[in-house]
């Protein structure tokens, strides 16, 4: 059955509001279910986060959602579609999600700082969501869930970036629910 609740959307909502109708919003308890492996899904997430199945594009956005919400990271750093029943391989070309939108309320320590990621969710940049700083040249990523990454998109990372120049913190970087978060590898 597809995903039937629609995206999150981040703009004209208080981040507040929008962070109560986020923990609302539960996946599957994907992490607690231990099935057997029952191969590969035939499907893989592109690193321009396009979802495809034998090779071909999954074209009903509801689908992909749906599929997001079951995907998890194992162990041994493969992806897996879980159910109760059964766990299958997915291949990922990048990350599974891309951040591609962000809201910002406050300044310094008391900033708060949302991303809308190509999944339909909302997540928090928060000590249990950081802001991975990219060793080469691509952008940071962001934990979601489940070991599970988003990359943050270049207009989105543009964004963090000019904020942090504003607040020109040392190193260079962004407060968000009480972290501090650096936006490059130390050097």
């Amino acid at each position: 059955m597809p995903e039937s609740r629609p995206p999150l959307e981040l703009r004209g909502m208080p981040l507040a509001e929008l962070q109560r109708l986020a923990e609302e919003r539960k996946h599957p308890p994907v992490e607690s279910w231990d099935p057997p492996h029952c191969g590969h899904s035939g499907m893989r997430i592109t690193s321009d986060g396009r979802w495809l199945h034998d090779g071909r594009p999954i074209k009903r956005a509801a689908m992909a959602r749906l599929f997001a919400t079951i995907l998890r990271r194992e162990p041994d750093g493969s992806h897996v579609l879980v159910t109760p029943v059964e766990k299958l391989t997915i291949d990922i070309d990048s990350t599974p999600f891309r951040a591609i939108e962000l809201q910002s309320e406050g300044e310094g320590k008391e900033r708060k700082i949302a991303f809308r990621l190509d999944s339909g969710d909302i997540v928090f940049l928060d000590s249990h969501h950081p802001l991975k700083p990219s060793e080469d040249e691509r952008s940071p990523r962001l934990l979601v869930r489940h070991g599970l990454e988003a990359e943050i998109s270049r207009p989105v990372y543009y964004e963090l970036a000019e904020l942090a120049i504003t607040e020109a913190h040392q190193p260079l970087g962004l407060w968000s629910c009480g972290t501090f978060f650096p936006l490059a590898a130390p050097e």
